[in-house]
C-alpha cells in the first residue's frame, strides 16, 4: 500500500484533475435522480392497502384526492369554482352536491345524510380526485394550480397537500443545511487543527465525496427527501474522522522524512487506508443494517449512506492528499493545549464514573422504552403551512380529519351494499358516508345515475364508497375504527378493502414497529462480530457495544423526560447510525489499550496512555459530528429531519462523553477478564 500511496502523492495534479472532472457526471446524475416526498410510498407492496391504491390507479385512473372546504360563498360561485377546478390538469373529477341535485334546491330540503356530507352552516365541502398517485409530480402540480385558483375562503386539505408542502420546504431548506453544516464543522476543525488552510481542504474533499455520492444515486432511480436532506450532513459528520487521521499521520511521517513530503504522504496514505478501512466497516455495517427494514425508506437511506462512507474513504486517500500537498503551506500552534491533566483526573477517579453509570442506567433504559413515537406525517410540518391550515379548517367546520375509501365488489347485491354502509355509518367516530345508495337511494335504477357519477364510483369490477372520520391519522382511535370497518367490509365481501391515508398509516405503524427491533438486533450483531474479529476477543465486543448502547439509550430517554415525542423515522434510524458512527471512538481507545498491554505495560499505565492519546481525536471527532448536525437540527422546519439531526448531534456528544468517562473505567474493572478472554492481548513472557 505504501507504493500506491507514493504513486498518488507523486501524481497529485492528476488526482486533482480527475477529482474535479468527476464533478460533471455527478451534477448530471444529481439532476437526473428523482426525489420522492411521500413516505407512505415506501410501504411494502404486498400490503392490502398498497394493493388497493394500485387498483384505484388501474381501475379508476385515480390515485389521490383532496378534501376542499369553501366558506361563506354563494352556491353559484361555488359551482363556478368547481368548474375551474375541473379544468386543472390532472384533476380527474370533482365530487360535490350538484352532481346529485340541483343547486336551486334549498339546503334544508336535502336528505340529512347528504347534508352532513356536503354542508355545515356557511361551509360546504367537495372532493377533488386526481388522476395520479399522492406523491406524483402531476398531483403536486395540480395542488399548486388549485391553490392559485382558490381564494382566502377556500381550504385544500389531504395528503397530496402535505407532500407538496414537504417538497416546497425541503427544496428551500436543503442548500441551507449544507451551508450550516459546513460552516459549523469548519469552526470546530479550525479550533482543533494546526493549520488554517487544511480544514478548508477537508471540506472541499468531503464536498466532492458528497457530490459523487449524490450523483451516483442516479443508478437507484430515486431517493427520498429525507435521504437527500441527510446525505450531506451525515457524510460530513461521519467521514471527517478519516481526514483528521490522514493529517495526523502525515504530520508524524514528516518527522520521519523531514525533507521528503511526497514520501511522508505516501506512508500517511498507507497508514490511513489501513486504519480507516477498518474503522469504516463498523459505520457501513450500521447503515447497511437499515436495509433489512420492510419499510423501504431504510434501504434507501442505508444504501446511500453506506455508499457515501466508502466514497469518503476513497476520497480521503486520493483527492485529499493531493490537495494537502498542493495547497497546504502555513501552520500555527494548536489552539487546544495538552489534555494530559484532564485525562489523568478521569482515569484516577474511574470509580466515580462507574457510580454515575449505574445511577443513570435504569432511568436510561426506562426512558428509552417509554419515549412516545408519532406516525402522523403532517405533524412533522409547521402548523402554519397551507396543508395543516386546510386540514385544521376541515376538522373545525365538519369535524372530519380523515376520509377512508371502501372498495367493494360492484356486483354485490344493492340491499347488501346499503346494509353494509349503514353498519359502517354506526362505527364510532364515523361522521358520514358517501356511496351510490346514500347519494341516490336504493330505489333509483343504475341506468338513471349520471354517467360522470357512475364512472367516479364504479369500475368494471369495483365500486367505491367514501367514509369520513372525525379521528386523525395514526391515532389509536382511528386504527380501531379502520379495524372495525374492515371487519364489516370483509363480512359482506371477503375481497373488499379499506384504503386511504389512515389505513396506510396504520400499516406504517405495524411495519415500522417490527423494523425497529430488526434493525437494532442486526446492527448490534454485525458490529459485535466486527469487533470480535478485530480484537480476537469475546469480552471486548460486549463491553464496547454495551457502552455505546448505554449512550444510545440515554440519548433516546431524554425526549421522554422532556415530555416530547419523536417521529417514527428518527426512532428507527438513530440506533443503527449512532452505534455505527460512534463505536469508532471506543475502538480507537481500545486499539491503543491493547497495543500498550501487548508492549508489557501494566493495567493502569496502559489505560492511562490509551486514554490521553485517543482523547483529543475522540473530542475532535465528536465535536465535528455535533457541528455537522446541530445547526440543521435548529434550522429545519421539517421535524422528521430536525429530530433526526437533534438526536444525532446530542448522540455524538453523549457517545463522546461516555467513551471518555465510562470506557476506561470498564477497562480498569474488567482488565483481568479481557486479558483472559482475548487472544494475544498480553505480551508473551520470555523464558
Amino acid at each position: 500500500m505504501v507504493k500506491v500511496g507514493k504513486w498518488i502523492a507523486k501524481h497529485r495534479i492528476l488526482m486533482l484533475i480527475i477529482g474535479f472532472l468527476l464533478i460533471i457526471p455527478s451534477v448530471i446524475g444529481m439532476a437526473a435522480t428523482k426525489v420522492n416526498y411521500d413516505l407512505l410510498s415506501y410501504l411494502p407492496e404486498h400490503l392490502e392497502t398498497v394493493k388497493g391504491q394500485d387498483i384505484l390507479v388501474d381501475e379508476y385512473g385515480m390515485g389521490a384526492f383532496s378534501m376542499v372546504v369553501v366558506e361563506n360563498m354563494e352556491m353559484k360561485d361555488v359551482q363556478k369554482l368547481e368548474e375551474k377546478f375541473e379544468q386543472v390538469n390532472h384533476v380527474k373529477e370533482v365530487l360535490w352536491y350538484d352532481d346529485v341535485a340541483d343547486i336551486s334546491v334549498p339546503v334544508e330540503m336535502i336528505p340529512e345524510k347528504l347534508r352532513k356530507a356536503f354542508y355545515n352552516g356557511d361551509a360546504t365541502m367537495m372532493l377533488v380526485l386526481f388522476d395520479n398517485t399522492t406523491s406524483s409530480d402531476d398531483s403536486m402540480e395540480a395542488i399548486e394550480d388549485l391553490r392559485k385558483i382558490a381564494n382566502e375562503q377556500c381550504f385544500i386539505g389531504g395528503m397530496t397537500g402535505v407532500v407538496t408542502d414537504i417538497k416546497n420546504v425541503a427544496l428551500k431548506e436543503l442548500p441551507v443545511y449544507v451551508v450550516i453544516a459546513a460552516v459549523l464543522s469548519l469552526v470546530v476543525i479550525e479550533l482543533t487543527s494546526t493549520s488554517f488552510v487544511v480544514p478548508i481542504l477537508f471540506l472541499l474533499s468531503i464536498g466532492l465525496a458528497i457530490l459523487y455520492n449524490l450523483g451516483s444515486n442516479v443508478f437507484l432511480g430515486e431517493t427520498s427527501y429525507i435521504t437527500k436532506a441527510l446525505t450531506a450532513v451525515l457524510q460530513l459528520g461521519v467521514t471527517m474522522d478519516y481526514s483528521i487521521f490522514l493529517l495526523n499521520s502525515f504530520e508524524e511521517n514528516k518527522k520521519r522524512f523531514p525533507d521528503d513530503k511526497e514520501r511522508a504522504m505516501g506512508h500517511a496514505i498507507a497508514n490511513t487506508f489501513k486504519s480507516v478501512a477498518g474503522s469504516s466497516v463498523t459505520t457501513v455495517a450500521g447503515f447497511l443494517a437499515l436495509c433489512v427494514m420492510t419499510f423501504a425508506l431504510g434501504r434507501d437511506l442505508g444504501i446511500v449512506m453506506a455508499k457515501g462512507v466508502l466514497i469518503g474513504v476513497v476520497c480521503c486517500v486520493t483527492v485529499l492528499p493531493a490537495m494537502v500537498l498542493v495547497f497546504e503551506k502555513t501552520r500555527h500552534k494548536p489552539l487546544v493545549k495538552s489534555l494530559d491533566k484532564p485525562s489523568a483526573f478521569i482515569t484516577k477517579h474511574y470509580k466515580v464514573w462507574v457510580v454515575i453509570f449505574l445511577v443513570l442506567l435504569f432511568p436510561s433504559i426506562y426512558g428509552n422504552n417509554h419515549t412516545q413515537i408519532y406516525y402522523n406525517i403532517a405533524r412533522s410540518l409547521p402548523s402554519t403551512l397551507d396543508c395543516n391550515v386546510a386540514n385544521d379548517e376541515v376538522k373545525a367546520q365538519f369535524d372530519v380529519s380523515n376520509m377512508h375509501i371502501v372498495m367493494m365488489d360492484r356486483d354485490m347485491d344493492s340491499k347488501q351494499k346499503k346494509k353494509m354502509m349503514e353498519e359502517i355509518g354506526n362505527v364510532k367516530g364515523v361522521k358520514s358516508t358517501i356511496s351510490m345508495s346514500s347519494l341516490l337511494g336504493p330505489t333509483i335504477p343504475e341506468s338513471m345515475i349520471p354517467e360522470n357519477l357512475r364512472s367516479m364510483l364504479q369500475s368494471d369490477e369495483y365500486e367505491l364508497a367514501f367514509v369520513s372520520s372525525e379521528y386523525e391519522s395514526a391515532t389509536d382511535e382511528v386504527n380501531e375504527q379502520v379495524k372495525a370497518i374492515d371487519k364489516i367490509v370483509k363480512s359482506y365481501d371477503k375481497d373488499g378493502m379499506v384504503i386511504g391515508e389512515a389505513p396506510l398509516m396504520k400499516d406504517l405503524q405495524d411495519v415500522t414497529d417490527a423494523d425497529l427491533v430488526n434493525v437494532n438486533v442486526l446492527s448490534i450483531g454485525a458490529i459485535f462480530i466486527i469487533i470480535l474479529l478485530i480484537f480476537k476477543s469475546i469480552s471486548l465486543p460486549i463491553i464496547l457495544v454495551a457502552v455505546i448502547e448505554f449512550a444510545i439509550m440515554l440519548n433516546m430517554a431524554i425526549p421522554y423526560y422532556q415530555g416530547t415525542s419523536l417521529p417514527f423515522v428518527a426512532s428507527i434510524v438513530i440506533g443503527a447510525i449512532q452505534l455505527g458512527a460512534t463505536v469508532d471512538y471506543a475502538i480507537l481507545m481500545t486499539t491503543r489499550y491493547q497495543k500498550e498491554r501487548q508492549n508489557g505495560k501494566d493495567k493502569k499505565e496502559a489505560i492511562s496512555i490509551a486514554h490521553k492519546t485517543s482523547m483529543p481525536s475522540i473530542i475532535s471527532s465528536g465535536l465535528s459530528f455535533f457541528a455537522a448536525t446541530f445547526g440543521v437540527a435548529c434550522y429545519s422546519q421539517v421535524e422528521m429531519i430536525g429530530s433526526i439531526c437533534t438526536l444525532l448531534a446530542r448522540g455524538a456528544i453523549i457517545s463522546m462523553v461516555v467513551v471518555i468517562l465510562i470506557l476506561p473505567a470498564m477497562f480498569m474493572i474488567f482488565d483481568k477478564l479481557i486479558c483472559k478472554t482475548s487472544i494475544g492481548f498480553l505480551k508473551k513472557k520470555t523464558k
